[in-house]
């Protein structure tokens, strides 16, 4: 669990994060009923925030470590750290119920940018890349919004609840 109250990449661990519904993470710069990261922010500062939780699966930083980087939790922005699902095969509008209460509904794909190379170089290839028929393939988490509010600490279940179909594949938000 990460979050912070200053524009930073990486984000501190916490012993619990306290999301708010319609919000985001209670105290992280990226909470808002509006976009709050700057580029978006730039281009229209009325959009709705869609991505108010980023969360990465902990498979992640063990495929960083087999590339030769050195990742953990919460240093790529995210706020929480999921293991055993994938996250990246979720539809639209899935439903993370995170410990007891909390329930985060995605929004689509982390669009990383530069400021990771900033962070270890090289790390950008490793998060977003190209498939065999070159379609771009973003690995660096996802983004939701918070459906219900409620304390979320390190090593709470999180379940997903499929909407019902016809399911749309993530894009980037």
């Amino acid at each position: 669990m990460s979050s912070n109250g200053v524009y930073a990449f990486t984000k501190p661990n916490r012993e619990s994060i306290t999301l708010l519904a319609g919000l985001g993470v209670e105290g992280d710069v990226h909470a808002g009923v509006t976009v709050k990261h700057r580029s978006r922010i730039a281009q229209d500062p009325t959009q709705p925030n869609l991505r108010q939780v980023h969360l990465i699966h902990e498979e992640l930083f063990a495929e960083l470590r087999g590339a030769g980087f050195d990742v953990s939790p919460g240093e790529l922005g995210e706020n929480v750290t999921t293991g055993g699902i994938d996250l990246l095969a979720l539809p639209v509008g899935t439903l993370l119920h995170l410990g007891d209460e909390a329930v985060v509904a995605v929004t689509g794909l982390r669009n990383p940018c530069l400021q990771i190379d900033n962070f270890q170089d090289g790390l950008l290839k490793q998060v977003v890349g190209r498939d065999g028929t070159g379609a771009v393939v973003r690995k660096a988490g996802v983004m939701g919004v918070v459906v219900a509010g409620g304390t979320v600490r390190p090593g709470d279940p999180v379940t997903a609840e499929l909407p019902a179909e016809p399911h749309r594949p993530l894009e980037r938000v």
